[in-house]
């Protein structure tokens, strides 16, 4: 029952590349349609300059599950790699990563992205996944420490050992593959908090100059509240349906490994 948890994610990600594939650019304008409803024409209304919201809404998901999809994958690639090293070391590396893990956790990514994000001048999704993928591996790193400490005293490990595999042959086969299940919970809910970040920036003014994201649509949403309430409401259910399908999706992948 696992695979259908793929399927939101899997029809948000299809839809939008029908639709941007087929649309014309998200910088289209047509002044005359300004804050439209809903039609025909334009199945999900128009925003800000007769943008259709179709289209933008189209493009800014890809663009934003794009950016969370290489956040999350770079920062399983570091972060369970180190925890899992760090649990079969064990000794000062494993304090350190662990101490390592508090102090990056601490930190509040969205205000650090404002302060970095501040001192560029017109910055673009890759200084956003700078800065996110500076605290993405920590959680994967503890999950990762967390369940290391637990196989390294498993009796496969101990045989392996007993067999003269090296540490990193141990990591590699038997400790890694196993920390799998629970790292991917982990990447589903990374992407969704990036989504919802990049969304987030966007709408206090720090996003990706050209307004191509779901938080410029939330943006032009308040700004058109009450003249135009359709906006607000596509924004905000883009995000919902973007972040939500891929925590779903990351629910998933853990029933899967699970069952092998």
């Amino acid at each position: 029952m696992s695979r259908w948890r793929l399927v939101p994610a899997a029809a948000v990600v299809g839809l939008s590349a029908i639709v941007a594939l087929r649309s014309s650019a998200p910088s289209h304008l047509e002044l005359e349609s300004a804050w439209a409803s809903p039609s025909a024409a334009h199945p999900l209304g128009c925003g800000e300059a007769g943008v259709d919201l179709l289209a933008l809404v189209s493009h800014a998901t890809l663009r934003g599950v794009a950016l969370a999809a290489a956040v999350g994958v770079v920062g399983m690639l570091v972060g369970a790699p180190l925890g899992a090293g760090a649990a079969l070391a064990r000794g000062r590396l494993e304090r350190a990563v662990a101490r390592a893990c508090d102090l990056v956790q601490s930190i509040p990514t969205f205000l650090l992205a404002l302060s970095v994000l501040s001192a560029v001048r017109a910055p673009t999704r890759v200084h956003l996944a700078v800065v996110f993928m500076l605290t993405a591996w920590a959680p994967f790193a503890r999950l990762a420490l967390a369940e290391g400490r637990v196989l390294r005293a498993a009796s496969f490990v101990e045989a392996a050992r007993a067999l003269g595999a090296t540490r990193a042959a141990v990591l590699a086969k038997h400790v890694l593959p196993n920390t799998v299940g629970v790292v991917a919970v982990q990447l589903g809910a990374t992407a969704a908090a990036v989504v919802v970040s990049e969304a987030a920036l966007a709408f206090v003014g720090f996003g990706v100059q050209g307004g191509v994201s779901l938080g410029g649509v939330l943006d032009q949403g308040v700004a058109s509240m009450l003249r135009a309430p359709h906006v607000l409401l596509v924004g905000a259910g883009a995000v919902f349906a973007t972040s939500t399908s891929l925590m779903v999706a990351g629910r998933a992948l853990d029933g899967h490994h699970a069952r092998r």
